[in-house]
């Protein structure tokens, strides 16, 4: 594969499955839930019914939807807190699925969380070296690079099934409660989506990774 076919492909794919997760989460943020909730009302309640305590719920700012298990938080931006949407539903529900995690030593989170320091490091350093390795023709540099990148890649493999499991312990919630068919649907539809992008994340760095070993071993 061609540098500039793969850089092809890496763009269709990013642009494609972006589109189609706003796509979805316009959709059903027009889409109001039938309890009339909040999605800080969503997650506290979900909070309480697994007797999960101590877990701050906090607005953001815009896009910002994400658990921080370092301070054990969670934060919603504007329209997830404050939305009554489906959307709002759905995004809340999949935050709490990570605070359940953490709160249950949930494996594939502790993995990932133990893999974060490397992943900084390495998704930051890897370019830079393989740079380095090209210019100055050292073959060593170049396969610390690629050996870099691919901790980066395990990372992004590893964050698959934190993400699907969040969305599942959602989805499960929404069912035991008794949230109408019609919207555990639409918000399926929503998490479905948001889980894609990861997805198409892992893809582009695996067809990155595949295209460095080629490249090394030509």
């Amino acid at each position: 594969m061609s540098y500039l076919l793969l850089i092809l492909v890496t763009l269709a794919i990013g642009f494609g499955a972006q589109a189609y997760v706003n796509r979805q989460l316009s959709k059903y943020s027009h889409v109001p839930n039938s309890s009339n909730m909040t999605g800080r009302d969503v997650a506290v309640g979900m909070l309480n019914y697994y007797g999960i305590q101590g877990v701050e719920v906090r607005m953001g700012k815009h896009g910002e939807d994400f658990f921080n298990p370092k301070d054990n938080s969670i934060t919603l931006g504007p329209d997830s807190y404050n939305g009554r949407s489906i959307t709002a539903t759905a995004t809340a529900c999949h935050e709490v699925g990570h605070a359940c995690q953490f709160a249950q030593d949930y494996k594939p989170m502790k993995v990932r969380s133990a893999l974060v320091p490397a992943v900084n490091l390495a998704s930051n350093a890897w370019i830079f070296i393989l740079l380095a390795g090209i210019i100055l023709n050292v073959v060593g540099l170049v396969d610390l690079a690629i050996i870099l990148y691919a901790v980066a890649v395990l990372f992004q493999i590893v964050t698959l099934p934190v993400e699907f499991n969040a969305s599942h312990r959602a989805m499960d919630y929404m069912a035991s409660t008794g949230i109408p068919g019609g919207e555990q649907a639409g918000a399926w539809s929503v998490l479905r989506a948001c889980a894609f992008t990861y997805v198409a994340a892992a893809l582009v760095s695996i067809l990155q990774l595949l295209y460095l070993l080629s490249a090394r071993d030509n």
